[in-house]
């Protein structure tokens, strides 16, 4: 007997269907490859193999059917979820049975719009008609795969930030009224920040960076919270991010002192309906590259990591306050 596990099709766990190449058997105890609630195909689009794609087109009775129940790409062909993923070789083989790369997916992009900002942008042949990459789009392409290469692989792990547009280092510490900190009472944190939690919370880093400055705390969150922002977004913008150890990364984009957007999640995979054509964009390139994303939000263009992963321009200590108030 074969039981259904809640994962997909009856007795077969999502690796059987998409990376162990063609779809085993045990489709025959009659479940429905192109039933509402299962949607085989997009997982196999994003997590398989070209074989497991391809069996999954030929049995499915619409390959370019909508996944309104998927979290990550709402509303989305298996196409458009290929294409996000950068999995070029099964966005061939649903080409192939028959989807549509030009078929509007959500506010002017579609899979094959999509895919001229990525790093296959021929993998399609553009239709009479049809648009390509504004300037403005284009040029966020190049800047994207700049900032990504320039800040490199980044471990991030419980680290607090906020990027301000327009300011200085030296600026966002008079804002904030916080003091030079002692250097190697930086370095000692920097050891062991649990050692005194409190009192490391209060220590930050400030450092320049082409658009603005960055001001971090590579074991906390204080440069996320709401104090921090509205004193260092007067008159200009910021995005503030912590990656929260326990749910992953928590963004707020701060406007002359108010949060317009909160609880955002940078370099998140989610794209939605409503979501605006340069957002859809944004998060398509800063995919898994949340501080890059966070950078980019406020206008700022690093050249380097030393912002996050140090030694910054200068140490601060802040004064003791309730910073999220």
């Amino acid at each position: 007997m074969v039981v259904n596990d809640g994962s997909g099709w009856p007795g077969i766990g999502r690796e059987d269907r998409t990376e162990r190449g063609p779809v085993p058997s045990g489709i025959e105890t009659g479940a429905t490859p192109d039933s509402e609630e299962y949607f085989l195909l997009h997982d196999a689009a994003e997590h398989g193999s070209p074989e497991a794609v391809a069996e999954l087109a030929r049995r499915v009775g619409d390959v370019d059917a909508l996944d309104d129940a998927d979290e990550e790409y709402p509303g989305c062909t298996a196409l458009w979820t290929a294409v996000f993923a950068n999995r070029p070789d099964n966005a061939r083989v649903l080409v192939a049975a028959g989807a549509d790369p030009w078929r509007p997916m959500m506010n002017d992009w579609s899979p094959g719009r999509l895919s001229l900002a990525s790093p296959t942008p021929d993998l399609f042949t553009i239709p009479p008609g049809e648009t390509g990459l504004s300037p403005a789009e284009a040029a966020a392409v190049t800047e994207a795969r700049r900032s990504i290469a320039a800040l490199g692989d980044l471990y991030y792990f419980g680290l607090g930030m906020v990027c301000v547009a327009g300011i200085t280092a030296a600026e966002a510490a008079r804002r904030l009224e916080a003091v030079p900190a002692d250097d190697e009472d930086a370095e000692a944190i920097m050891e062991d920040p649990r050692s005194d939690y409190d009192d490391s919370l209060t220590v930050v880093g400030a450092t320049d960076v082409p658009g603005g400055c960055i001001v971090s705390q590579p074991w906390g969150y204080t440069p996320s919270t709401p104090g921090i922002a509205e004193r260092l977004s007067a008159g200009t913008v910021c995005y503030g991010m912590y990656n929260n150890p326990k749910g992953g990364n928590h963004g707020t984009f701060t406007r002359d002192g108010v949060i317009e957007e909160g609880d955002t999640h940078p370099g998140g995979g989610g794209v939605y309906p409503d979501d605006s054509t340069e957002e859809i964009l944004a998060t398509y390139l800063y995919h898994h590259h949340a501080v890059a994303y966070c950078c980019a939000r406020t206008g700022l263009r690093p050249t380097d990591a030393r912002a996050i992963i140090g030694p910054p321009d200068m140490w601060l200590r802040l004064p003791e306050r309730d910073w999220w108030h």
